[in-house]
C-alpha cells in the first residue's frame, strides 16, 4: 500500500518551493505573462540585427517565465494526479502556451524568408552570438521551406498528418481485443503491460499461450493496421517530396541536424556485430537448459535471486561510489542533489509512476522523480536519472538560454554513461559469483534491448520506407515477410522465429514517429564508448566528457559528441560498444 504524501519525510521530497513559494505566486507570474503576449511591433520588421536581437531577447525573457510556470504545474500534478487544483494549473498553462505560439508564429517564417547572405551576416555578428546556431539551422532548412501560401496549407494539414498515429493509438488501446487466458487457474486479461509480465512466467505453457493469444489479436486487426501504417509511410513520403528532401530518412534526421551517414553507420555496425548476439542467445539457451528456445522464452531471467535489495540511502551511497571516476565536483553535486530537495524518492498515493528528470533554464537546480523500491533496477534508475539531471545542470550553467537545451538525439547519453560506470564498479567490487553473473546479464540485456533490438526496428523502418519510395506496395504480406526475415537475421539459429513474430511490427507505436528509435541505439553506443574511455584514460576523458555535458544544444549533436571523443560518422564508437558487449559475454561464459 502506497503511503500518503504527508507521511514522507521532507528530506525524501523535492522542494517545489524553490520554484514558487505558493500557487498564488504561480498565478501572479501567469497574469504577468498574459500581459506580455503582444509581439506585433516586430512583425514585418525582422530584417536588421537590432530588431531580430530585440525580438529574440523579448521572447526568451517570456519563455524563461513560461518554463517556470510549466515545470511547476507539471511537477505538482505528478505529485498527486488526483489533485484537481494542480490539474487545473496544467490546463491553464496549455491555453497560455497556445496563445504564445499564435502571437510569435511569424518569427521563423520571416527569418526564413530573408536572403542567405543576410542570415549569414546575422550569424556572424558578435551581438548575435547566443543565436548563431539557431540562425545556421534556419539557413540549413531554408531550401525546404515553401512559399507562404504552401506553408499555410501544410500547417492546416497537421491534424490530418498526425491522424495515422491517432488511429493506431485508438486501435492499440481503446479498441484492442485484449485476450483472456488461464494462468495458474485464474482468468487473466493480457493487457500490453501484463503481456511483458507473463513472458517472465516460469511455465513455458503459460508463456506460449499468452504469446499466441496476444499476437492472434494483432493478426485479427492486421488489414486495418497495415492500411494505417502504409498511410503513415505515404504521408512521410509526401512531406519529404513536398519539402524537397532526398528521402524520408533525410527529412527526419535533418530535423535534429544529424547526418544520414550516422543512421547507415549504425545499421552497418550492428549487422557486423550480430554474430555476438547469436552467441549470446546460444549461451542463454544453454544456461536455461532448453532444447528449443522460442521468442516467448527470451525474457526468463538467466540468474535468479541475485537482486541488490538496498534501502534508498544505501543505494544512493552505492551510486556515488560507482560514479567516483567522474571526480570530486560530480560527487559534490550528487550529494547536493541528495541533501537539498532535488529528488522525490518514495511512491505515494496518486503519484505518477516511473521515473524522470526535469529541468528548465533559470531554475535553481534540476529535479528527479523516483518511485524507489529495493531492486537492482531501481538502484540503476537513481544513477540514470541523476545523469539526466547533471547533463541539464552543466548545460544550463555554461550556455546562454538559447543554446542550453540539448536535443533528444543526445538525451540518453549522460544517463547511460552513469549506468555503465555503476555497473563496472559493481562488477569490480563484488565477489559473489551469482551477483556478478546477474550484473553481466543485466548489462547484456541492456545492450540487447537498447542497441540490437532498436536497430532491428530502425532497419525495418528503413526497409519499409525504401520499398514505398521505390514504388513497391506495402501489403501485409510484404511487411510481415520482411520483418520475419529481419527477425531471423537478428536472433539467429538458436532462437525459433515463431510465425507470430512476423506481425511484431504491427504493435510498435514508435513506427508512427518515423526514424526515432535509432536514437536509443546511438545513445547507448555513445555512452558505452564514453564510459570505456573514462575507465581506460581517466582524467583527460573526464575533462572531455564535461565539455560535452556543458555544451547543451550549441551545435549539431553529432559535433557535440565529438567533444567527448565520440564520432558517429566513423566506426570507432560502434566497435567500442560491440567490444564491450563481447567482453561482458566472455566474462559471463567464464562464470557459467
Amino acid at each position: 500500500m502506497a503511503k500518503d504524501r504527508s507521511q514522507v519525510p521532507a528530506n525524501l521530497k523535492w522542494r517545489v518551493e524553490d520554484i514558487f513559494e505558493s500557487v498564488e505566486a504561480w498565478n501572479a507570474l501567469y497574469a504577468e505573462c498574459e500581459g506580455e503576449l503582444d509581439f506585433s511591433e516586430f512583425e514585418g520588421k525582422l530584417n536588421t540585427v537590432e530588431t531580430v536581437l530585440s525580438c529574440m531577447e523579448r521572447l526568451n525573457a517570456l519563455i524563461l517565465k513560461l518554463n517556470k510556470l510549466a515545470v511547476y504545474a507539471h511537477m505538482r500534478h505528478d505529485e498527486d494526479s488526483r489533485n484537481s487544483e494542480f490539474t487545473a494549473l496544467s490546463a491553464r498553462f496549455s491555453m497560455l502556451g497556445m496563445k504564445v505560439s499564435g502571437a510569435t508564429a511569424f518569427i521563423t517564417p520571416e527569418l526564413t524568408a530573408l536572403p542567405v547572405e543576410t542570415l549569414t551576416a546575422f550569424a556572424a555578428d558578435p551581438r548575435m552570438a547566443d543565436y548563431d546556431y539557431t540562425i545556421k539551422c534556419i539557413i540549413k532548412d531554408k531550401p525546404h521551406v515553401l512559399s507562404k501560401e504552401m506553408e499555410t496549407l501544410l500547417s492546416q494539414g497537421s491534424r490530418v498528418f498526425g491522424g495515422y498515429q491517432q488511429v493506431f493509438g485508438m486501435l492499440d488501446n481503446a479498441d484492442f481485443p485484449f485476450p483472456t487466458v488461464k494462468v495458474d487457474g485464474e482468468d487473466v486479461t493480457v493487457t500490453h503491460g501484463m503481456y511483458g509480465v507473463l513472458l517472465h512466467h516460469p511455465d513455458v505453457r503459460v508463456r506460449k499461450k499468452v504469446f499466441q493469444a496476444y499476437y492472434k489479436a494483432y493478426i485479427g486487426l492486421i488489414n486495418t493496421i497495415t492500411a494505417t501504417y502504409t498511410g503513415n509511410v505515404d504521408k512521410d513520403i509526401f512531406l519529404a517530396k513536398a519539402r524537397h528532401y532526398e528521402s524520408c530518412l533525410d527529412k527526419a534526421l535533418s530535423s535534429e541536424d544529424v547526418d544520414v551517414k550516422v543512421y547507415k553507420n549504425l545499421l552497418r555496425a550492428v549487422n557486423k556485430g550480430l554474430p555476438l548476439l547469436h552467441r549470446y542467445f546460444r549461451d542463454r539457451k544453454k544456461v536455461l537448459g532448453m532444447n528449443k528456445m522460442h521468442m516467448y522464452d527470451l525474457y526468463l531471467p538467466l540468474v535468479a535471486d541475485a537482486e541488490l535489495k538496498l534501502d534508498y540511502e544505501d543505494a544512493f551511497k552505492l551510486v556515488k561510489e560507482g560514479l567516483a571516476p567522474l571526480g570530486e565536483h560530480y560527487q559534490d553535486l550528487l550529494q547536493e542533489a541528495h541533501d537539498n530537495g532535488w529528488i522525490d524518492v518514495e511512491e505515494t498515493e496518486g503519484k505518477r509512476s516511473g521515473a524522470y528528470s526535469i529541468s528548465v533554464y533559470g531554475l535553481k537546480h534540476p529535479y528527479v522523480l523516483l518511485n524507489y523500491q529495493p531492486t537492482t533496477n531501481n538502484v540503476f534508475t537513481i544513477a540514470h536519472e541523476l545523469g539526466h539531471a547533471m547533463h541539464s545542470y552543466h548545460s544550463e550553467r555554461n550556455q546562454p538560454q538559447e543554446k542550453a537545451d540539448y536535443k533528444i538525439f543526445v538525451a540518453e547519453v549522460a544517463s547511460t554513461v552513469n549506468e555503465v560506470l555503476l555497473l563496472k564498479h559493481l562488477l569490480r567490487k563484488t565477489e559473489d559469483a551469482d551477483l556478478k553473473k546477474y550484473l553481466l546479464s543485466y548489462y547484456m540485456d541492456m545492450i540487447k534491448s537498447t542497441c540490437f533490438r532498436q536497430t532491428q526496428f530502425a532497419e525495418f523502418e528503413f526497409m519499409a520506407h525504401d520499398m514505398a519510395e521505390k514504388g513497391q506496395p506495402l501489403t501485409k504480406d510484404a511487411l510481415c515477410d520482411a520483418y520475419l526475415e529481419l527477425n531471423k537475421k537478428y536472433y539467429g539459429r538458436s532462437v525459433i522465429s515463431d510465425p507470430e513474430i512476423a506481425y511484431e511490427w504491427a504493435r510498435i507505436p514508435h513506427f508512427y514517429r518515423a526514424f526515432y528509435v535509432y536514437k536509443y541505439a546511438t545513445g547507448i553506443i555513445s555512452a558505452i564508448s564514453i564510459a570505456e574511455r573514462i575507465y581506460t584514460e581517466g582524467a583527460p576523458a573526464v575533462e572531455d566528457y564535461f565539455k560535452f555535458l556543458s555544451s547543451g544544444g550549441s551545435d549539431s549533436p553529432v559535433e557535440l559528441l565529438k567533444l567527448a571523443g565520440v564520432d558517429l560518422t566513423k566506426k570507432d564508437a560502434f566497435e567500442a560498444a560491440m567490444a564491450s558487449f563481447k567482453d561482458a559475454l566472455t566474462q559471463f561464459e567464464a562464470l557459467m
